[in-house]
Order: structure tokens, then sequence, then C-alpha cells
């Protein structure tokens, strides 16, 4: 694989599993030295080992990014351990489904706590590295913040703010040389996206692979995608031949955002 990443350091949040694991894995292997991050160290662990199996070079900080201090120490650990801060990929982030009435103030409060305020420290923070070398932020959204539904109303909502303040930032990234774009995964498969399999199968009584064939078709999607997929797209933005996108806002979801 060529090194499009060669020399760079890349901070990957919400890294130890799915969509950020694997995003770190493909950085690292386009060259960048990664920093790994989330609450499991033993997950993280496993995988920064996977990564240096493969020749990459990695480094992990257990935080949990909703505290408020979580976001300067990961800064300082990135600069401590490789010297420098090229890449942001703002992905740590889960929030509770459920029917609206039954959600509750501290529900909306955690989902903002990591996805969104999460994503906002760790962007100031590191902003100051990122303007020195011409750095890149790249935030995962999610297909909900531009089309909502009922038992997603706190995903919906902060992934339509963080769309928000990537715009904003874009702005900001063309006055100090930052680019600042967002993807919007739809269906992945990951953990999460396993137990809704598993658990709609359950509830219909078919098998797993009827289950997802009726998500793809109701959703009129090609398929559900691979963590994989996200990753491949986010080393090709924030490498050189993805310079030009700037506060763009790409649907990476098979075709499940109908909206123009």
């Amino acid at each position: 694989m060529e090194k499009r990443l060669g020399g760079k350091t890349a901070v990957i949040t919400g890294s130890n599993r799915g969509i950020g694991r694997a995003i770190a894995k493909r950085l690292a292997a386009e060259g960048a030295r990664v920093i790994l991050t989330a609450r499991d160290q033993t997950l993280l662990e496993a995988a920064a080992s996977e990564i240096k199996s493969e020749g990459g070079e990695a480094a992990v900080l257990p935080v949990d990014l909703r505290t408020p201090e979580a976001a300067a120490r990961l800064v300082e650990f990135t600069n401590a351990a490789f010297g420098a801060i090229d890449i942001v990929v703002n992905n740590a982030g889960a929030t509770k489904r459920g029917d609206f009435l039954e959600l509750s103030d501290d529900d909306w409060a955690d989902g903002f706590a990591l996805k969104f305020f999460g994503a906002v420290r760790l962007t100031r923070a590191a902003w100051p590295h990122l303007r020195a070398r011409g750095g890149s932020v790249m935030n995962i959204s999610g297909v909900g913040g531009r089309m909502p539904g009922p038992y997603f109303t706190i995903g919906g909502s902060v992934n339509a703010a963080l769309l928000s303040f990537t715009k904003a930032m874009a702005e900001v990234g063309v006055r100090d040389g930052v680019q600042v774009n967002v993807i919007n995964p739809g269906s992945v498969r990951t953990d999460r996206f396993r137990r809704l399999l598993e658990q709609q199968a359950k509830e219909q009584g078919i098998p797993l692979a009827q289950a997802e064939h009726k998500i793809v078709e109701q959703n009129r999607i090609t398929r559900i995608g691979e963590p994989e997929d996200i990753a491949a797209l986010v080393a090709f933005v924030v490498s050189a031949e993805g310079r030009l996108l700037q506060g763009s806002m790409i649907d990476m979801d098979g075709g499940a955002t109908k909206v123009i």
C-alpha cells in the first residue's frame, strides 16, 4: 500500500473497536503514527498490538472524553509520544435510542457529552498544533443528522449539531489552513449494529441473514457498510489527494440519505 500519510501523526477517538479501530488501522497502514483513545484499555492495547504487528506505529491513552480535562491531556500525550499532531478524527460517541417520552435529561446530556462536546474540546485543544502543521480534522457523524427518526431523537440531534460545528470550523480552517470535513456513515457492521440485528431477528423469528436483507430492503440501500469502507474514505480525505475537500458533508450510507 502506498504510504500517503508518511510522517503524519493522527489521533483517533473511539478507536478501541468498530469504525474507529478500522480508521486507526488504515491510517497506520498509510504510514501515519496513530494515537488510539477510548475508555477500554484492554481493547485499545489489543488494537495497538495489531497495528504494530503489521509494521505500524501506535500508542494508546485510555481517557473518558466526557470529562473537561481529557482533551488537553490527550493532546499533551500525543505531543510527548510523537512530537506533533497532523490529523484529528473525532469518532467517539454512541447515543441512546428509544421512545422520546422515555428518554431522560441525563440520557440527552450523556449523548452530547461525548460525541459533541468531546469533539469540540479535542478540536479546540489540538487546533494550535493543526494550524502550525496545516493539519486536518475529520468528524464522524451519522445519517441521523440529516435523516432523523422517532427513536433516534438524541442521536439525530447530536449528529446535526456536529454537522453544524463542522461547517463553522471549516470557515475557521480556511483562515488558519486547517482542513475540516465530516462523514455521515449509515448502517455499518459494528458491534452495535450486530446487537440491533440480533434483536430484530429474534423479534421477527427470522435468521440473521434475512433480518439484514430486510433492513437493506426497507431502507432502500445498496448494502450494510463495513468499518473498512469508512476508514478508506477517511484516509483519502486527509491525504494530499483529498485536500480540496473543505467543509464537506459526505454521506457514506449506501443511499440511505434521500434528501438534497
